[in-house]
């Protein structure tokens, strides 16, 4: 089992046709059962070409009631992404997974007010996708360092993302499912939701939390961990404290009224349970120990 995606899924790209729609598309077509779960593409006035041997459709509603996809990959440019995301929530998919990096605050705040009530989860934007290892890929991520298991990733970093799922693969420690939420200040899913999933999964015994400075969403997390979660956390913050009011990192990275700083998380996982390293190249050298 898996969260979010797994070989019954059935994917769009929406931007196939451009370069790095297409670019990745062909990677994640050959990676596993690829092959048979993407099944169609969109970009508005191509539909009836074909493209990495996908059908390309003009409207992410015509690849529905054509191939019957349930999950969209979107690699459209930023202006044109949040009306891509708004497409396949009016499409009634079950899942967007939004690469694209760059999409204006504007359009997310107000794409988001529209996703209110739907049935569409979001993933992203300005993430590098989600993977079930040896089963299924969607997005950016390498997939020859993930190998199948049972534990769940889940970061805000897609560079970090691709670190922690190298040390545990080098200890021996496959992973789950895999999901990189990006760091954008107006997104979807966050780490509580994806926690929330993992600590349903049967086939998750663990979980590695990788956070950044700014906002608050990972205390949100630990607190809701420190009561609820029924399987071991790591957590990891990345980033360093900056001058009050100043971006680091993402764009999410913010922090206000000594609030989202490093240290700040950091104590807030830690009094909830979570072991915390602040070393990265020890991430999965805890998790193993975690896990006895």
């Amino acid at each position: 089992m898996s969260i979010l995606i797994n070989s019954e899924s059935r994917v769009v790209t929406q931007g196939i046709t451009g370069k790095t729609g297409q670019f990745h598309t062909h990677h994640s077509i050959a990676y596993a059962t690829g092959e048979s779960c993407y099944v169609a593409g969109v970009t508005p006035g191509k539909g009836g070409q074909t493209t990495e041997g996908v059908p390309v459709f003009d409207s992410v509603v015509e690849a529905r009631e054509q191939t019957g996809v349930n999950v969209s990959v979107i690699y459209v440019p930023p202006p044109f992404a949040a009306a891509a995301i708004d497409e396949a929530v009016e499409a009634e998919l079950d899942l967007v997974i939004c690469i694209t990096e760059g999409i204006p605050v504007k359009d997310m705040v107000q794409t988001r007010k529209k996703m209110e009530g739907r049935k569409t989860l979001l993933v992203g934007p300005n993430c590098p996708g989600v993977i079930t290892p040896e089963e299924l890929k969607i997005g950016i991520m390498p997939g020859y360092i993930h190998k199948k298991g049972r534990i769940g990733v889940v970061s805000r970093s897609g560079t970090l993302t691709y670190e922690v799922v190298h040390q545990l693969s080098e200890l021996g420690l496959g992973q789950s499912t895999c999901v990189g939420i990006g760091g954008d200040p107006v997104n979807g899913l966050k780490h509580l939701e994806v926690l929330k999933l993992f600590n349903d999964d049967p086939d998750t015994d663990a979980v590695v939390m990788c956070g950044e400075i700014g906002g608050t969403d990972e205390e949100s997390c630990a607190l809701w961990v420190k009561e609820n979660m029924q399987k071991p956390v790591v957590g990891f913050i990345a980033g360093v404290t900056a001058p009050p009011g100043k971006r680091m990192g993402h764009a999410g990275a913010i922090i206000s009224g000594g609030k989202g700083t490093a240290a700040e998380k950091i104590s807030v996982l830690e009094e909830c349970g979570i072991a915390v390293t602040r070393n990265p190249a020890e991430i999965g050298s805890l998790m193993k120990k975690k896990l006895g």
